[in-house]
């Protein structure tokens, strides 16, 4: 498959996007076959939540908010139940450093010293048909350690010979983007299915035998259902491929109002493949925009500038966060911080780390185990102040936070 100019069907999925270079090394039979399984397996309940997204927003709009649910009480308020432990290159996240994967970013990323590189397929990629394939290339090609770049300028860009490389976690796109040019009986096949499906059954075995697994960050996630969608196609991926039930990790994003209030069943879905939870601050925000914008003076927020997270119903969503992570073994990460250094203004750079520094402070002291920076510049300050606070240990799991909501 080195070039076409029609709709190409392989293994059932039909092809609509004129191909790049190196296309076939990631489109191949086996691979489409594979993700068609995916993508067939659980393609009507797809559309069932995202109709039942459309009506809770409705209900919202209309007046209905958002609370605990009565009907799963039993798992918040049952003792027991653990996420999995730790998986191999995940106990510790005190850094994480988030960034697209292109080549540059790639590169840069996985030499910038953070523990974990985010690698997003998701809001820093625009998801053109070149970037997603190139996406997948380019993580491929970094796993191989091949990978490289060379800039217009002429600088050249190539991993470091002999240094750890950050333990790699992909950010798939979110339920609702459908992925245009790969249709499945004319039904575009869902984004976040295309992307988690491809790294997976090219790098699934290849992260295995470097010693850590294919791991996942999971956004957009509106409640619990969602999560367990996601852990069904865990299992069906691991059974197809087989691989060991529960090689698989995610990660998911708190970053919709609805889903704040499912935290523990997010998790309790998830939970033999579940790593933890990250504060998506910027999205959740948007989310009570999105879902409150028509419910008048009540819910009107001021300029996003002063939206900190200081404010109180702010620092609930993190705590409550922190809180239900640990109580169940998972571990807690930090939002992305706004500021961003600038190399050519000196007091504008000083500005951005003091800003950083006490973000991420605040973070460590309220028990989160790790954070996000999205510029390497960032990846020391970030790190300094988990390490003041964590010493030699790798997380603060075995840190609580009281309850402070009524369940």
């Amino acid at each position: 498959m080195n070039s076409f100019t029609d709709n190409v069907t392989i293994n059932g999925i039909t092809l609509t996007a004129q191909p790049i270079q190196r296309q076939g090394e990631v489109l191949t039979p086996d691979a489409l076959e594979f993700v068609g399984r995916l993508h067939n397996a659980t393609a009507p309940r797809l559309h069932e939540l995202m109709q039942a997204r459309r009506d809770r927003r409705t209900e919202i709009r209309q007046g209905k908010d958002p609370r605990f649910l009565p009907e799963t009480a039993d798992i918040r308020n049952d003792p027991e139940w653990r996420v999995a432990p730790p998986a191999p290159g995940l106990e510790d996240r005190r850094v994480e450093i988030t960034g697209p994967v292109d080549q540059k970013m790639t590169i840069n990323a996985l030499n910038s010293g953070a523990k974990v590189w985010l690698a997003d397929m998701e809001d820093s990629s625009t998801p053109t048909w070149r970037n997603v394939i190139k996406g997948q290339l380019n993580l491929t090609d970094a796993l191989e350690r091949r990978i490289d770049f060379t800039s217009p300028e002429g600088k050249e860009y190539k991993l470091r010979p002999t240094a750890e490389l950050p333990t790699i976690v992909v950010r798939p796109r979110g339920w609702h983007l459908p992925e245009k040019h790969m249709l499945i009986d004319g039904t575009p096949v869902a984004g976040g299915i295309v992307d988690f499906g491809l790294f997976f059954f090219h790098n699934a075995r290849r992260l295995i035998a470097q010693g850590k697994g294919p791991y996942f960050y999971l956004p957009k996630i509106e409640n619990h259902l969602e999560a367990r969608l996601w852990n069904d196609i865990f299992i069906l991926a691991q059974d197809l491929l087989g691989i060991p039930q529960g090689t698989i990790r995610a990660t998911v994003l708190i970053e919709t109002i609805t889903a704040a209030f499912e935290m523990e069943e997010i998790l309790y879905e998830l939970r033999d493949h579940a790593s933890g939870l990250n504060a998506g601050r910027w999205d959740y925000i948007f989310s009570l925009i999105k879902n409150f914008r028509t419910r008048g003076p009540r819910f009107v927020l001021p300029d996003r500038a002063q939206v900190t997270m200081t404010q109180p119903f702010m620092r609930a969503y993190t705590e409550q966060l922190v809180r239900a992570c640990h109580k169940r073994g998972a571990m807690a990460i930090g939002g992305m911080a706004a500021a961003v250094p600038n190399r050519k203004d000196e007091a504008a750079n000083t500005n951005a780390f003091e800003k950083v520094r006490a973000d991420k402070t605040r973070e460590a002291n309220d028990g989160f185990d790790g954070s996000w920076v999205a510029h390497p510049d960032l990846v020391p300050v970030c790190r300094e102040v988990l390490d003041d606070i964590l010493g030699e240990r790798p997380n603060q799991l075995d840190r609580s936070r009281e309850r402070r909501h009524p369940r």
